[in-house]
């Protein structure tokens, strides 16, 4: 269990001391008490004081004196001040000072109670927000991608391994999981990481265009061809080519992109001299090249030469602890770019992070994140600043499963089934990689159940 917060109370007053003593005492604290603002800075100069709730008037030193000791001591302690009526204008002064907030005498218990829990909570989220800032910065300065959870780290391992081989090498992941990402690391830890890393998204491109990019072509090769233009491959010599959303490569180019693998050597469109190059090829894609092999939408041989080395980028669903890590980097980013000053998160908000299921991944995150630092009211992102796909998510109760026991099976399913279509917007696609199942699956689960639903109807 934690350790209960220390709390400084510093009042001349022995009755109100010992009555602020009891009551936070009650409420798990562990409290201390000084007797006047001498006092009272001695203890703050001890240490282990996380917060101080002291009278504005106090003979010898002053409760805005003692906020100015203390804060030049410790500056992250927040203090809350106990005025009497009269003196409700040196209280606000003091918050421009750097106080938390001030309470006028006489005060309910209830009043004080919350807003001790309050200070306290901000004082958690600072320190959490700025381990999470020490730990970014160890992860850039060691030069690694933004990731410490088990699966991250052991995809981490495996590129260590493989960056400074000079085998071919797969990624294979979901949409927006940081497959470029990877390639650029495997890069830049290779023994290349001095040459060009050029990447070619293969889907973007008709067939035509691809192969006059990949290869070059020389002049008068087609209608427009002014001059010589060199590829892809040639650009990429002596460093890496990236060869993203592979599975989209058409099967008229697919055999010159294995003569390169194979041979090292290719022409350009309309040339005859043949180019030799030295390269690395990293390939991507989303997609089960094993079943369009299977089906002859992918040559075998090119699929065995790509798939030397596998590397599979698991999707943030598989990473629940770096979604905090990420946050904090991406609001950092956005809040920079948009001359924004923010805390951080409340950690209502880092919760319904958590809870979602990211069916976009990192790229769903990022553009997440961006949204909330433009549109966040306060000095940190709240659960209101989220949209409500996300807002709306909550972490089932730890007790939730054993309320299904004695339901079916198949209804169980359905429920399953609803929720996570309702996550992503309906998309069938996206629901059938959260559950681990073909898109063909979800398809006959719905029809079924259409079906099921006309067959009541009939029969009513």
């Amino acid at each position: 269990m934690a350790e209960p917060a220390t709390l400084l109370v510093a009042d001349d007053d022995p009755g109100l001391r010992e009555s602020l003593e009891r009551t936070l005492t009650r409420e798990g604290y562990r409290v201390v008490l000084a007797s006047d603002g001498r006092a009272a800075l001695e203890r703050v100069q001890a240490g282990g004081v996380d917060l101080i709730v002291t009278d504005l008037r106090m003979p010898g030193l002053t409760g805005l004196e003692l906020l100015r000791a203390a804060k030049a001591i410790m500056p992250d302690v927040d203090v809350i001040l106990l005025t009497a009526f009269g003196t409700v204008e040196e209280a606000v002064k003091a918050m421009k000072d750097g106080a938390y907030d001030f309470l006028t005498k006489p005060f309910r218990r209830e009043q004080l109670i919350k807003l001790v829990d309050k200070a306290l909570e901000r004082r958690d989220l600072i320190e959490q927000n700025k381990a999470l800032k020490k730990q970014l910065e160890d992860l850039r300065a060691k030069g690694q991608m933004i990731g410490s959870s088990p699966a991250y780290r052991r995809m981490l391992s495996l590129v260590e391994q493989v960056a400074d081989s000079s085998a071919t090498i797969l990624i294979q992941g979901e949409s927006g999981a940081g497959k470029e990402l990877v390639a650029r690391t495997i890069h830049e830890r290779s023994g290349r990481r001095n040459g060009p890393f050029v990447a070619v998204n293969c889907a973007a491109l008709p067939e035509t265009l691809l192969e006059s990019e990949l290869f070059g072509y020389e002049k008068g090769a087609f209608t427009g061809a002014a001059s010589r233009k060199e590829g892809r491959f040639e650009l990429a010599s002596s460093g890496t080519l990236f060869l993203d959303e592979v599975a989209d490569l058409s099967l008229v180019t697919q055999p010159k992109i294995l003569r390169v693998l194979q041979e090292g050597e290719f022409e350009r469109l309309g040339g005859t001299r043949t180019i030799q190059v030295d390269v690395r090829i990293v390939a991507a894609t989303n997609q089960d090249l094993s079943d369009m092999v299977k089906e002859k939408r992918f040559r075998e041989d090119l699929y065995y030469r790509l798939n030397v080395i596998t590397v599979r980028v698991p999707p943030l669903r598989e990473r629940h602890e770096d979604i905090r890590l990420l946050a904090q980097h991406y609001l950092r980013v956005y809040a920079a770019k948009n001359g924004r000053k923010l805390e951080g998160f409340s950690n209502e908000a880092l919760e319904r992070l958590e809870s979602y299921a990211w069916p976009g991944n990192v790229r769903e995150l990022e553009n997440l994140i961006e949204r909330s630092v433009l549109l966040a009211r306060k000095d940190r992102i709240d659960a209101e600043d989220l949209p409500e796909e996300v807002a709306g998510v909550k972490r089932p109760p730890r007790d939730a499963i054993l309320g299904l026991v004695g339901t079916p099976l198949a209804e169980i399913e359905q429920r399953l089934l609803d929720e996570t279509l309702r996550i992503t917007g309906g998309n069938k696609t996206q629901a059938a990689k959260l559950l681990g199942i073909d898109v063909r699956t979800v398809a006959r689960k719905l029809e079924r159940r259409e079906d099921d639903q006309a067959e009541g109807t009939d029969r009513t």
